[in-house]
């Protein structure tokens, strides 16, 4: 039988929330607020405008469909299903913590505050989202559809029968030699874990390798750069992260070329590279298309790996270990429209 569609929808918790948890009363949550001159009525009035999103876009959840409500705390702990559909409620980089537990499940980022947010990922307002859902569950209850023409062999309901349109986005993918793997939609970070300098061996490969030869401290194998360097660390960005933190890296550095959200390309940057009599500062940066790579031989005794900004759910390497960095197999279908 063909499998029930689900929606997942995917939130984290308020300002208000928060301040509840920490401050137990509302009382004293708004006399914290007020030292610090906001109120609390500014508080709540963010609070109810994404609550109120996420209930109406519960009540457009189609008739027959299932629901599961996963705060973002929660995602790693979350299996999403091959036929889920993902809703995700709140700011952009939410729609990011949830791109690494995906495979190809399609994905609603919903806005509940349009204006606030840089909509790179929440793109539908709420009534948008409302519309969609409601049209997909139009499509799959009529004769003909995905229902009733039965189930694909891997198990999940084609996405064309619900009548949306995605963009498939870009992601990036980290590896350890050891087996272990990170995925990110925005960027990955490879560096010391409080950030003081890191020290490694880099080599990088595909179109724009990197700028400069590397002088005598690496130099070229074949179509391959390689330095020994000491830095505050390497990013790794999607075109998906190129609003974000690689975008402020390349305008200090003049306005580099950046990817386009599904361009299958990636944009790599060494932070504050210091040349020394032992490391270099020549490769730098460059681009790596689906086929490059981006190596690091890992010279400290501990560097650290982590996705869109979330230092917590990271990878630990230790000294001679190798990180390679790639474009991920796996891209973000972002529904948009």
């Amino acid at each position: 039988m063909p499998l029930q569609r689900r929606v997942v929808v995917v939130h984290r918790r308020t300002e208000l929330d928060e301040l509840l948890d920490r401050h137990a009363t509302r009382g004293q949550a708004e006399f914290f607020l007020r030292t610090r001159g906001r109120t609390l009525a500014a508080v709540q009035e963010r609070h109810d405008a994404v609550a109120e999103a996420r209930a109406r876009v519960v009540a457009a959840i189609p008739e027959g469909w299932r629901r599961a409500d996963v705060e973002r705390a929660d995602l790693g702990r979350f299996l999403v299903a091959p036929e889920d559909v993902v809703v995700v409620v709140g700011q952009d980089g939410l729609v990011a913590n949830v791109a690494k537990y995906l495979t190809d499940q399609p994905v609603l980022g919903v806005d509940p505050e349009p204006g606030t947010n840089a909509g790179a990922l929440v793109r539908l307002d709420v009534a948008t989202a409302v519309r969609l859902l409601t049209r997909a569950g139009k499509a799959e209850s009529r004769p003909g559809g995905p229902r009733s023409a039965g189930t694909p062999p891997d198990g999940a309901a084609p996405l064309g029968g619900l009548g949306w349109r995605t963009e498939d986005l870009t992601t990036v993918v980290a590896h350890l030699d050891d087996g272990q793997h990170l995925a990110a939609l925005n960027e990955v970070f490879v560096g010391h874990p409080s950030h003081q300098s890191a020290r490694y061996r880099i080599a990088a490969d595909g179109p724009g390798g990197g700028r400069g030869a590397g002088g005598g401290r690496g130099g070229e194998r074949g179509s391959v750069r390689v330095e020994r360097q000491s830095s505050s660390g390497v990013i790794v960005a999607t075109g998906a992260g190129a609003t974000g933190w690689c975008a402020s890296i390349a305008r200090e550095r003049g306005g580099r070329r950046l990817p386009g959200p599904t361009d299958p390309l990636l944009a790599w940057f060494v932070r504050e590279a210091w040349p020394s009599p032992a490391t270099g500062a020549d490769l730098t940066e460059g681009m790596l298309d689906a086929g490059g790579e981006l190596r690091l031989t890992v010279e400290s005794d501990q560097l650290v790996v982590f996705g869109d900004g979330v230092e917590s759910d990271r990878l630990v390497a230790t000294w001679g270990q190798e990180i390679t960095v790639r474009v991920g197999t796996n891209r973000l279908r972002l529904v948009v429209g």
